[in-house]
């Protein structure tokens, strides 16, 4: 459906979020009571002059690094912040988890807690009566309910927070890293949560460092980097953004652009990025008869390659190759380093030949394989060259078993 018609449940427009940052509390002070005409602060920029939309129905993810201003622009949205300049226009009923803690009393039990954010989020008492059965059943801590949360551990805290967020009827639910302290059957509890919302039409706003998760749940992601929107789009191309943020090799001139990729030409084009030490010139998928071959039968050998050539010294090169669905979700993948494999020192001029065969039980269907060559100057992690998505390959099966690949079960019966 056409962005223009469909209904908006969050718009920021050109947000700006300032900061005072002192040296010293007495220039706190002095500031706050106007005894100096000059400044004793410097300022700084959380936000700066970001814009964005979210839909009704949608699920957006916001992904950045620490200190991007991720938490900053909930904040603001959910009316924890003010601004500095700009807009925020809500529409619909927000239900907020935001931080460990935020809207409950640590001397208060469980119950008596849900009843205290019932009542901020304009229940009556007879209405949070009738949401206590469903939000006890969700957060499924037992007897603890009963006692002070201050003596919580915080994965208990944060099953009692999610279970009160997500049943006092939220037209737009907003999540900011809350599901990280969870074990893994809560987390799953509350993705699935994330689907029945979906699937309701409500609207969810969430960020996360789990990029598995992103790419898997959100319609659209969002990447904040140093208070600045660096693009917004499909989960895939954003994540693949970021990672080029994570390595210091961001290129805004090729924010968006697909790049001519090196090798056999099988794809035509891939989002490649590294500081050009290293390239990857060449890449190929063999099959277990020692042909050139993108279509793979599921249960076979297959072998990945790809031929390096080497503009300058490096000090043992990592060669790495990932495998990911057409959603960008990483399925599996290896390097020289986990294999123990090479590592030696490779000097200008040389070329090298890196092959990895391995027996493919992904199931049947499209997958997108990455190839890479980092290493480590000076205890800093660096990205020679980088093709992600660069060639296409092909599982053929004729059983598929659940989730991403077969376990190969040998089933007795007696």
């Amino acid at each position: 459906m056409p962005n223009e018609t469909r209904e908006i449940a969050i718009d920021v427009s050109h947000l700006t979020k300032k900061y005072k940052l002192y040296a010293h509390n007495r220039d706190r002070v002095i500031d706050a009571l106007g005894l100096s005409r000059r400044p004793h602060y410097s300022l700084h920029l959380a936000l700066d002059n970001v814009s964005l939309s979210v839909f009704k129905g949608e699920t957006v993810g916001i992904i950045g690094t620490n200190g991007s201003g991720k938490s900053t622009i909930l904040k603001i949205i959910t009316g924890v912040l003010t601004q500095t300049e700009g807009t925020v226009h809500v529409n619909g009923r927000i239900s907020a988890l935001l931080e460990l803690g935020a809207g409950f009393n640590m001397e208060y039990n469980g119950i008596e807690n849900i009843y205290l954010n019932g009542t901020m989020n304009g229940f009556s008492g007879k209405e949070i009566d009738e949401k206590l059965p469903k939000i006890l059943e969700f957060a499924d801590i037992g007897e603890y309910v009963y006692q002070p949360v201050k003596m919580y551990s915080s994965g208990m805290f944060m099953r009692l927070a999610f279970a009160v967020a997500i049943n006092v009827d939220p037209e737009i639910l907003i999540v900011d890293e809350a599901l990280s302290v969870g074990d893994v059957f809560f987390q799953a509890k509350c993705y699935r949560k994330f689907e029945e919302f979906r699937r309701q039409g409500r609207t969810v706003l969430f960020v996360s460092h789990d990029l598995s998760s992103i790419s898997k749940y959100c319609d659209r992601v969002i990447v904040l980097n140093q208070g600045h929107k660096l693009g917004e789009g499909r989960p895939k191309e954003m994540i693949d953004l970021y990672k080029q943020v994570l390595v210091g090799q961001y290129d805004p001139e090729r924010n968006g652009e697909a790049q001519e990729g090196a090798g056999t030409g099988k794809d035509g084009k891939a989002l490649e990025y590294g500081s050009g030490k290293a390239k990857i010139v060449s890449y190929d998928i063999i099959d277990d008869k020692g042909l050139s071959n993108s279509t793979i039968l599921k249960g076979s050998v297959c072998t990945i390659r790809m031929k390096v050539d080497f503009s300058e010294d490096v000090t043992a090169p990592i060669f790495a190759f990932t495998i990911r669905n057409k959603y960008g979700v990483e399925i599996t993948g290896t390097n020289t380093m986990f294999e123990k494999a090479f590592l030696d020192s490779v000097h200008k001029g040389e070329s090298k030949i890196i092959s990895f065969t391995q027996r493919v039980d992904l199931q049947g269907g499209e997958y997108l394989i990455s190839l890479g060559v980092t290493g480590y100057e000076k205890e800093d992690f660096t990205v020679y060259h980088r093709l992600y998505d660069v060639c296409r390959m092909t599982v053929v099966s004729d059983k598929n078993t659940v989730g991403y690949y077969d376990m190969n079960s040998k089933i007795t019966i007696e």
